[in-house]
């Protein structure tokens, strides 16, 4: 299986904190990975340091074969434009329609013709489905538009990785389960790799090809998930058992969510 992303020996400090211990992963191209763990495990951490935010203590981060660890920032910058980006707020501009928001990285980084721009940006809203929203603001919309605006927003460049923190975060089930079937649907039609940030059981079992699991800052399982439910592992049986009991998860249910019944 060919890979997107290798991390390697990865270590990270926060002061004389140990936050990530010698981690070594890969996540594979084409499918959708989720890193899976408790609270204060190093998900997100690790999920800053894939998008070139921090820096490690040391260790190595292999994009498409290239070390951005050692990257000069002019570089980096560069291997970021092939990234997409959903912050667990959608971070959008208030200050800015929906239109605009999705255009920002088109007009940082190309220079396109606005009116060649205006189509992109109406593709892109067509395709996690608010088109007509364009011209609304962000406190205009209810908090799955503003993750839909935002997935438009990391969308915008194309990119080759895409990169989802906690997306379904303060999200009703029903409007959870929208959201991973357009990330299945970004998978699945543009071919794209996709690494999703999350503790919520439902999604992993409906969105996840590969699943990673930190604990305590180490790797503990990375494998598909077939093999994670089959898993003896201590620590993961807990995870899962009391997840499950947190969200009542009942699988069937879920599936109707996502098939409208």
């Amino acid at each position: 299986m060919e890979n997107a992303i290798e991390v390697v020996g990865l270590v990270t400090h926060y002061g004389d904190r140990e936050i990530l211990k010698n981690i070594s992963l890969s996540i594979p191209k084409g499918k959708t990975t989720v890193i899976l763990g408790g609270s204060g495990c190093g998900k997100s951490t690790l999920l800053r340091h894939l998008i070139g935010l921090l820096k490690p203590t040391r260790g190595s981060i292999l994009i498409n074969g290239r070390d951005i660890t050692v990257m000069k920032e002019s570089e980096l910058n560069e291997v970021r434009k092939k990234f997409g980006m959903l912050f667990q707020g959608a971070a959008l501009l208030n200050s800015l329609s929906i239109a605009d928001n999705v255009a920002l990285p088109v007009k940082e980084h190309t220079r396109l013709e606005d009116s060649t721009i205006q189509i992109m940006v109406r593709m892109k809203l067509d395709l996690v489905g608010l088109s007509g929203f364009g011209g609304f603001f962000p406190s205009q919309l209810s908090g799955g538009m503003k993750k839909r605006a935002g997935i438009a927003r990391a969308m915008a460049l194309d990119p080759e990785i895409i990169f989802f923190d906690e997306p379904s975060a303060g999200l009703d089930p029903v409007t959870a389960a929208g959201l991973d079937e357009l990330i299945l649907k970004l998978r699945d039609v543009f071919k794209m790799t996709i690494v999703v940030v999350t503790h919520e059981l439902m999604s992993i079992f409906m969105i996840a090809d590969y699943v990673i699991m930190l604990d305590a800052g180490s790797v503990i399982f990375s494998g598909t998930l077939e093999e994670l439910k089959a898993s003896g592992h201590p620590r993961i049986k807990m995870f899962l058992d009391r997840q499950a009991e947190n969200e009542n998860y009942n699988p069937e249910d879920y599936l109707k969510i996502i098939a409208g019944e």
